[in-house]
């Protein structure tokens, strides 16, 4: 697919729900923002707000006019899934920005995330743009538990700190398809292999496991990843915790042996294998942002 074309989601039970490759960091099959053509439109996660066009014509080609967006639903508010927000809620006029209660003031004055960003990010910041504030009263704040209602779909919020304490996943019902946000790890559709994501400054690795064990307990048939795609549930859910607990394992050993970060952060970005899928700059920086996020969970253990 290419980066702007809606296509149809197709697995299990989904209907009405489209997925946009929004080519984040020049990367194919990295971004994906949904297109969910309810009764009330919602759009689930943004984007980085580069390339936020490429998400107005995919409306444009499924024949749904900016002003009938109801929703705008960034599963939290990392850059990567809420940078296009106020572009988005600007072309947009009537969409009410539903996102967790813990993250909405960061969409109102972006300024912190921005700088955050920056700083987790390194290099890979000049893909970004800098976002745009969502007017306060455009924004709904959602606790756990809450339910978006769009008619004939709607979107059940359930709280997943493990990646970050302002993400929800998403349940919605008549799809059977869960919204995973970054809880069940990225997914590789061309190796059909899902991987780790720890970035810093907030993974923490037993609540990272329980949010997987929060998806199982819904047992969808589908989940959609923002980072890449839908794919049956099968049994991802049981092979990304294992992922999860062999990483962070791998990552402590090499800094007991190590005994030097840097030196830690530089060997896992020289051995990574995803360098033939995502090109060799964005894998290498994927590595060191997932290394750099597993540091600071044992550090915190300490």
């Amino acid at each position: 697919m290419d980066p702007g074309d809606p296509q149809e989601v197709t697995t299990g039970e989904c209907t009405d729900l489209y997925y946009v490759d929004t080519g984040m960091y020049d990367t194919e099959e990295y971004g994906a923002v949904y297109v969910l053509d309810a009764e009330q439109v919602a759009i689930v996660d943004t984007g980085i707000g580069t390339n936020y066009e490429y998400i107005l014509d995919a409306l444009d080609e499924l024949d749904i006019a900016p002003g009938d967006v109801e929703y705008l639903v960034p599963t939290h508010v990392h850059l990567d899934h809420a940078g296009g927000a106020g572009y988005l809620a600007e072309a947009c006029p009537n969409a009410t920005v539903a996102v967790h209660e813990r993250g909405a003031h960061h969409l109102v004055d972006p300024s912190r995330l921005w700088e955050g960003t920056k700083g987790a990010v390194g290099d890979q910041i000049e893909f970004y743009v800098e976002p745009k504030p969502v007017p306060e009263d455009r924004i709904l704040e959602l606790a756990d538990g809450d339910v978006i209602r769009l008619g004939d779909h709607s979107l059940h919020a359930t709280h997943a700190p493990g990646h970050a304490p302002h993400q929800h996943i998403f349940y919605d019902p008549t799809n059977d398809a869960v919204f995973t946000a970054d809880a069940a790890g990225i997914y590789v559709p061309s190796l059909d292999f899902v991987r780790e994501t720890t970035p810093p400054p907030q993974f923490d690795l037993e609540q990272a496991i329980d949010d997987v064990e929060k998806i199982r307990a819904i047992a969808p048939s589908t989940l959609l990843y923002p980072h890449f795609g839908p794919a049956p549930t099968e049994s991802r859910l049981t092979e990304y915790e294992a992922q999860l607990e062999a990483w962070v394992a791998t990552v402590e050993e090499m800094r007991e042996e190590l005994a030097d970060d840097e030196a830690v952060i530089e060997y896992f970005v020289e051995d990574t294998e995803m360098a033939d899928v995502w090109g060799e700059r964005k894998a290498r920086g994927e590595t060191a942002m997932n290394v750099r996020g597993v540091l600071r969970y044992l550090d915190s253990r300490q």
